[in-house]
């Protein structure tokens, strides 16, 4: 009788400890599946994306609007 308790029992916690081990598996999974993570290397294109965008900005800021209407046409002598 006494061998027979203890293998229900060890059957019993084999399932439980199985259970939870399932359910530890599947939390991860949905956790991992819910958040965005990028490599390293995506984080660094990213980065570099952005980087580019904002000096992008300024350059166009600083080459495509000029600072100052200049009234004066300009010469030719650039042009030799």
């Amino acid at each position: 009788m006494k061998n027979s308790y203890f293998e229900f029992m060890a059957e019993y916690n084999r399932q439980r400890i199985t259970e939870e081990m399932e359910q530890i598996h599947l939390e991860k999974l949905a956790l991992r599946s819910r958040v965005y993570r990028p490599s390293p290397f995506g984080r660094t294109m990213l980065n570099f994306a952005n980087w580019m965008i904002s000096t992008g900005d300024q350059l166009r800021k600083r080459y495509e609007i000029p600072a100052m209407p200049c009234s004066n046409p300009p010469t030719e002598n650039f042009a030799r």
